[in-house]
């Protein structure tokens, strides 16, 4: 698995850059409201909304566009009801699998987007269900290696996280989606901080992906995540630490 949980790391860390040029807001917004709008307005019952919440401050978005967001989703905001989440799955350069998450309040549009991009980006838009079966929806955290050790990591086994594994230079936690969040906070208790929590399809394999083909599919994934209707891009490739660096730089 090598380089996977890199990119997760590397993505993160570009996302929050995004974030605080105020780029990634609307995105943030946005998946705070139907959180709210499915789970209610209260981050200590409902899950989704408290990791979605968390996203949002680690990218400095300031308490007001929160608190909106949140109210957007509860019923003040008249359009909540209007976006739905919609899931996308193709195959890009290498034969890797992606699934495109989307909140949109035009399935139309935000479909011709998405098919534009795999068009132009030498990927194929497949038919619903064609990869989904290769994923599994789980919670993922990741922490820097060069800073923790595995036995910092213990208290994430006995908050219920399911596996600890080493990718490179970084840790990945996997846990049940619903127990992401207790998972964090008692990790970030024992003064471990995280990269990056967030829930995510897990690919159950990888391809092995070289380079020439990686730097196709690093673009694709670019540009399939840059429209304001996509919230989430997963995909099963494995490609080598050092190239994602590369890419990245």
């Amino acid at each position: 698995m090598s380089g996977h949980s890199k990119w997760h790391s590397i993505k993160h860390k570009k996302a929050v850059v995004d974030a605080r040029r105020g780029q990634q807001f609307t995105k943030l917004a946005r998946a705070i409201t139907v959180a709210a709008r499915e789970g209610g307005g209260d981050p200590d019952g409902n899950p989704g909304l408290a990791l979605a919440v968390q996203k949002a401050k680690d990218a400095s978005m300031p308490k007001d566009n929160i608190e909106r967001a949140i109210a957007k989703g509860t019923g003040e905001g008249v359009d909540a009801d209007q976006i739905e989440t919609v899931l996308y799955e193709g195959y890009g350069p290498g034969g890797v699998a992606l699934l495109i998450e989307a909140m949109t309040d035009n399935r139309n549009r935000t479909g011709a987007d998405v098919r534009h991009v795999f068009t132009k980006f030498g990927g194929n838009l497949g038919e619903p269900g064609s990869v989904s079966y290769l994923f599994d929806k789980r919670g993922v955290i990741v922490v820097d290696a060069a800073r923790y050790g595995e036995d910092d990591l213990i208290g994430a086994i006995d908050a219920g996280a399911l596996d600890i594994s080493l990718d490179d230079d970084v840790f990945e936690v996997i846990t049940q989606p619903a127990d992401l969040v207790g998972v964090r906070a008692a990790l970030e208790g024992a003064g471990v901080e995280v990269d990056s929590a967030e829930i995510s399809q897990l690919p159950k394999s990888r391809v092995p992906v070289a380079e020439g083909d990686a730097s196709k599919l690093m673009k694709l994934i670019d540009a399939l995540e840059e429209p304001d209707d996509v919230s989430a891009v997963d995909a099963n490739f494995d490609v080598d630490s050092a190239v994602l660096e590369r890419m990245a730089s």
